[in-house]
């Protein structure tokens, strides 16, 4: 079966392929399609944010769509950047892009002391069939904390920034397959495949 990775994200859609595989179902991401207008992400959590991406891709190409939404709550900024993550320096005029959130993170935390630069990055997955009915969702989280400068040269967004608890590094630290073990997107789509398990596979 073919399901679409409903992301233009190229970091994202490369983690997908590496954890995912080829075995079982054929991956296309946004990126074989000529760029149609995006879909508005207006919802006010993860959960509804990705429904609204798989829901929607689904319909347009008429295939099962995969899609995720995913992000930093930091505790100092009461959950911020949360599901505007991506998108946060540009909303505080301050530049776009991996490197101007980092910047801007780092200086909104800069008298914040080590104990109270709590974090976790957050991944909502979810599934939907081609009519656009959504079919499965899954959560994923792995806890850290905000570093004060950043470490290593993996991954993509914030990985520098964000010291793993359980490891004591950082996830740009970290090669894909360790990543893939531990990250939220990792256990979001081991809950999935669980699920997906459960109710005997999406289609045929």
């Amino acid at each position: 079966m073919e399901i679409l990775i409903a992301t233009a994200n190229a970091g994202k859609a490369r983690e997908f392929r590496e954890m995912l595989g080829d075995q079982q179902h054929a991956w296309k991401d946004l990126s074989a399609f000529p760029k149609g207008e995006e879909v508005a992400e207006t919802g006010s959590t993860f959960r509804a944010n990705a429904c609204i991406k798989a829901s929607a891709y689904a319909r347009r190409h008429a295939m099962w769509a995969l899609a995720d939404d995913s992000g930093l709550e930091v505790d100092a900024l009461g959950g911020k950047p949360g599901i505007v993550s991506a998108r946060w320096a540009q909303i505080h005029q301050a530049g776009a892009g991996d490197a101007a959130n980092n910047a801007l993170l780092l200086k909104q935390l800069n008298n914040v002391p080590d104990a109270q630069r709590g974090a976790r990055f957050v991944c909502v997955l979810a599934l939907a069939d081609p009519q656009g009915r959504i079919i499965l969702t899954a959560r994923g989280d792995v806890e850290g904390e905000i570093l004060r400068e950043p470490r290593g040269t993996n991954g993509f967004g914030y990985d520098p920034l964000f010291r793993v608890k359980s490891m004591g590094i950082a996830m740009a630290e970290l090669d894909a397959a360790r990543k893939h073990a531990i990250s939220h997107r990792g256990s979001a789509l081991k809950r999935l495949g669980t699920l997906l398990e459960r109710v005997g596979g999406v289609g045929a």
